[in-house]
């Protein structure tokens, strides 16, 4: 049967990010598979698009995903995108899929959880009562305090060498308006952002942050967001210091919580690092994909 590709109003979108969408059905109107296309708003990645593309596995090698795949490509060149990028687990269909239509792999990611019960807290809690002289630990709920605001705006250089491969990411520039949007989002899902800092005792400013998003009802899995250290500050241990006082808060905190989800780029040995260090196991390997417009 025919398939039929539907253009969809998709709601979701923001100052930094609006979202197209797709469906796609069968002759019968049953919906066999979906794309969405995110389109990067705010100047440094306005070149870049981000595909989202699903086809059901019954339905797979019939011509539905060329077909999303092919109504999202032309879009984001109609909107004057130099790319676009997508993800594919590894040894997936969908690695072959994207391989056969000119994607190139341009980053690996390495996902990993901790399961909160295996959570050694005595361990833990050496990690985070070991001295860091010149620097304090901090955290808030939420959006950032008012008080706060500024150095944390500064805090968010900390992620600008973070390791993208050969992704034509672009340039990500945060300021208070970006900050508070991101918290509000988080909100309005329904979930919960938790920021935990080091502060630099010789000025006040924040030298890092690690963020993680806790599900509104304290079950299931939390997501690690970003974790960062300005240059300057490295070497001193503060990625893992404020890493481990977040763990150890979430499960205190929340104790229905299943375990912490993260992923970090193959090149991104610091995080590696860390993450191997508190306990994370591997889950699973993505690339991410580009293919140029």
């Amino acid at each position: 049967m025919p398939v039929r590709i539907t253009a969809l109003v998709d709601p979701d979108g923001g100052p930094s990010v609006r979202r197209l969408a797709w469906l796609a059905s069968g002759g019968d109107g049953a919906p066999v598979g979906s794309a969405f296309l995110r389109l990067f708003a705010r100047p440094g990645q306005d070149h870049l698009a981000e595909l989202e593309l699903h086809v059901h596995p019954a339905e797979r090698r019939k011509g539905t995903g060329s077909l999303l795949l092919r109504a999202a490509v032309a879009a984001a060149r109609d909107d004057g995108r130099r790319c676009v990028i997508t993800q594919a687990e590894a040894g997936s269909a969908g690695e072959e899929f994207l391989a056969a239509r000119d994607f190139r792999k341009v980053l690996t990611l390495t996902f990993t959880r901790l399961a909160l019960a295996d959570a050694d807290i005595g361990a833990l809690t050496g990690i985070i009562e070991r001295p860091h002289p010149g620097y304090r630990l901090a955290s808030w709920d939420g959006t950032v305090p008012d008080e706060s605001a500024d150095t944390f705006v500064r805090s968010r250089r900390a992620m600008d060498d973070m390791p993208m491969g050969s992704t034509d990411y672009g340039t990500v520039t945060w300021d208070l308006e970006r900050m508070r949007d991101a918290a509000a989002a988080v909100e309005r899902r329904g979930d919960l952002l938790h920021t935990t800092v080091a502060i630099s005792e010789a000025d006040g400013e924040i030298a890092g942050f690690t963020e993680l998003v806790v599900p509104g009802d304290g079950k299931g899995d939390a997501q690690h967001y970003g974790t960062g250290v300005l240059p300057e500050h490295r070497g001193r241990g503060l990625g893992l210091w404020m890493k481990a006082a977040s763990i150890r808060e979430a499960r205190e905190r929340y104790p229905a919580l299943g375990g912490l989800l993260a992923d970090t780029a193959e090149g991104n040995a610091f995080m590696r690092h860390i993450n191997d260090v508190l306990g994370y196991t591997p889950t699973h390997t993505t690339h991410e994909y580009q293919f140029d417009l």
